[in-house]
């Protein structure tokens, strides 16, 4: 089998990347994921109760790019939807993020002249960050950043990441926000949707092109040197593909417990999260985010865990400084195949992407490293080139 390009991942930097070398370039593609499906952790399907099933954890689909819209609406109508989460705390379900509706519905006797304090200090309408309210200089403030700290931040992020709050980088813990408005939208970008046949259809259509041939259940190593083909696109972790030879990159993983219950609806929102001792982190209730009413829901409970090798998938990266300067040595090695190999997506720059990101980067990849390279057939990557 000849290919110009093999493309390692069929998740949306690898479906992104493989359908412009197809239509841009004109070339072939073959595109291998270890997983049996397409999508990446995008994947959907319709369950035996006839709900349609984000299978690794809730996935909406929102962007400020009319360029990233545009592209992503050749492969899929869109069914709008809002997304609102909501938290269970002190017995109540409030919005999140932390808003002056969640200050009301918690702190009845405080609220009003706390709010005053938050509208002189950020403005109507502002958000200010919660460890920037930790710090602040008005003792009113300081105790309200401690109340949110502890019941919407800190065992929250425990259970997400492992970790303690000041042990994870400030650029990610950094930006949760207390929301002065009552607005409880979680997102606040001019394009926001699901797609109307699911996220894996969505894919399938990416990946529906002349020259394009997918094989999942496939492991890269397992073909790199069954196949002939000049480039790669890879979109796995970045330290699998150098043999862990600076040591493993750590991620955060997820379990996920699904389950179908007979009522129409089971909670006030898609999402509900528990920033409290529960082990897992949010239930999902996925008829609603293409508002189906079967007289049945599907749920799911999310519970983080540690990633292993072999046993679960890597989800995010681990933020933490250290992290930060392995994956730099990964990157190095990296830049010496460019040219060969193209490293794109959350897993193969271990930096976190949304699904918007992800695509508007792998455009940008396109068409910086791929669009305007040499047509004729560049020298082949070995097994040994990635060991």
């Amino acid at each position: 089998m000849r290919f110009d390009w093999l493309v390692v991942g069929a998740g949306l930097s690898g479906a992104t990347l493989a359908e412009r070398i197809a239509n841009e370039r004109g070339q072939s593609v073959l595109v291998v994921d270890r997983r049996h499906h397409i999508a990446g952790n995008a994947y959907d399907e319709v369950d035996e109760a006839g709900v349609r099933v984000h299978r690794y954890g809730a996935h909406i689909f929102h962007t400020v790019s009319d360029r990233v819209w545009t592209y992503m609406s050749r492969f899929t109508d869109w069914l709008p939807y809002t997304h609102k989460v909501m938290g269970r705390i002190d017995g109540l379900t409030v919005p999140l993020p932390f808003n002056l509706t969640t200050l009301h519905a918690l702190l009845p006797g405080a609220a009003h002249a706390l709010e005053r304090r938050l509208v002189d200090e950020v403005g109507a309408g502002g958000r200010i960050p919660v460890l920037t309210l930790l710090e602040h200089s008005d003792p009113a403030l300081c105790s309200l950043g401690e109340f949110v700290y502890e019941k919407v931040f800190l065992h929250y992020t425990m259970k997400q990441w492992g970790f303690r709050p000041e042990e994870i980088d400030r650029s990610v813990t950094g930006r949760v926000p207390v929301v002065v408005s009552h607005d409880d939208r979680y997102f606040h970008d001019r394009y926001q949707g699901i797609p109307a046949g699911g996220y894996t259809a969505l894919v399938a259509r990416m990946l529906d092109q002349p020259g394009i041939t997918v094989e999942t259940g496939v492991d890269f190593r397992d073909v790199v040197d069954a196949v002939s083909y000049d480039r790669m696109v890879y979109t796995g972790p970045i330290d699998e593909f150098f043999d862990l030879s600076h040591g493993p990159l750590p991620y955060r993983s997820l379990r996920f417990e699904h389950s179908t219950v007979g009522v129409d609806r089971f909670q006030p929102a898609a999402v509900v999260n528990f920033p409290d001792g529960s082990a897992y982190t949010r239930i999902i209730e996925h008829a609603q985010f293409s508002d189906q009413h079967l007289g049945v829901t599907t749920i799911t409970h999310e519970y983080p865990e540690s990633y292993e090798r072999g046993r679960n998938e890597p989800y995010y990266p681990l933020p933490q400084s250290e992290n930060r300067r392995r994956y730099e040595l990964y990157a190095a090695d990296a830049a010496e195949l460019r040219g060969r190999v193209v490293f794109s997506g959350r897993l193969a720059e271990y930096k976190y992407y949304d699904m918007d990101q992800a695509v508007a980067h792998a455009l940008t990849v396109f068409r910086n490293q791929i669009a305007d390279g040499p047509r004729d057939r560049a020298v082949r990557l070995g097994t040994g080139a990635a060991r």
